[in-house]
């Protein structure tokens, strides 16, 4: 099979990356604009393998995309490639306009027009894999889980742009045949994550002594899926999906953000303890993010019972490989801390 995977330089997309050429026999190519997350570094595992070959180009260059689909004739799109920070959509909301809505349209139109033009038994196996956030589904009260027919209400830039940008897959699909699936997923972390999101923020500012900004109290829930787990979701989607079905994707680990922030500093203070006393002492509790959702959380039965996909690591497991990684790959993470990235506070409304 051959797999072209934009956003491949991003955090999920460099793990499936991985795991393409790590576990299967298929081959890749990246596609990816190299903004400030997307990061050559979390491909250099596998950046001399002769079945992975890499394109930079922004998915918005209809041309581009184009020359990728014809050049490297796949047999699957894997479109991860998004701005996905609810932060900096609240200050820059412009780019995921741009990015999330008008590429996945110059995608659709492009994988379109290369899709017609494939022989009859390339083109009834195609695929149009779209990956996408549980965000899109709005928030949850204390109890409830989203479901793959839970109503859309985003309530951020972020999620209203991803959540559009689903509506056109679809669109895709009933008016034009095209034969696509969507994946829905909550939140991700693991090694290579851009130090932005909150786990890895939490180990960087505790390991260089900052304060570990906590919004609000630190009630909001999360469900936390280890990103190697959730590759092996979506490579187990592009073989044996369905086309036109949906797919929620997640850990089934609900966690406080407080206890997520409280289970990092204690295996620091396990595995890389300070001179005096818990990194729990540089928890700061900071005004909370403008619409920030209570909770999430994914009933992910559907891909368990229909394809068999299970999550191997519990949170507690991945929650330890990750910081256990972030310890031991310092090169990777200071290359960002020391530029375009120091971990201030972004998506502040003046």
């Amino acid at each position: 099979m051959r797999v072209l995977i934009t956003g491949g330089a991003g955090f999920i997309g460099s793990a499936v990356a991985r795991g393409f050429i790590s576990q299967t026999s298929d081959e890749i190519l990246v596609f990816d604009k190299l903004t400030y997350a997307g990061n050559l570094d979390s491909l250099a595992l596998i950046a001399q393998n002769p079945r992975y070959s890499f394109r930079r180009a922004d998915i918005c260059d209809r041309a581009q995309v184009m020359r990728a689909l014809t050049e490297f004739e796949p047999d699957v799109v894997m479109h991860l490639a998004a701005e996905s920070h609810v932060d900096r959509s609240i200050d820059g909301p412009a780019a995921f306009i741009e990015t999330n809505l008008v590429g996945t349209f110059t995608m659709l139109d492009a994988a379109l027009e290369y899709w017609r033009g494939l022989p009859k038994g390339k083109a009834e196996a195609f695929r149009f894999m779209h990956i996408s956030t549980d965000e899109v589904f709005g928030t949850l009260g204390d109890e409830g889980f989203f479901r793959e027919d839970t109503p859309y209400a985003p309530n951020s830039p972020y999620s209203a742009s991803k959540a559009g940008s689903d509506h056109l897959v679809r669109a895709w699909r009933e008016t034009y045949g095209l034969p696509t699936i969507v994946t829905n997923c909550s939140n991700n972390y693991g090694p290579y994550h851009f130090p932005e999101k909150l786990i890895p923020l939490m180990i960087l500012n505790a390991l260089e002594g900052k304060p570990l900004p906590v919004y609000g109290r630190g009630e909001n829930i999360r469900d936390w899926l280890f990103v190697e787990d959730h590759a092996a979701a979506l490579m187990l989607v592009a073989r044996r999906g369905i086309v036109g079905q949906s797919y929620n994707v997640g850990g089934r680990n609900e966690k406080k953000n407080i206890d997520v922030v409280n289970t990092i500093c204690d295996i620091l203070d396990e595995l890389r303890p300070k001179e005096s006393g818990s990194y729990r002492n540089l928890i700061t509790f900071v005004t909370d993010r403008p619409g920030h959702d209570l909770r999430y959380a994914i009933d992910c039965s559907k891909i368990e019972r229909e394809l068999g996909w299970r999550p191997k690591e519990t949170f507690e497991t991945g929650l330890r490989r990750t910081v256990q990684w972030y310890l031991d790959n310092p090169a990777w993470w200071q290359a960002i801390r020391s530029g375009n990235y120091r971990g201030e506070r972004l998506g502040q409304i003046a």
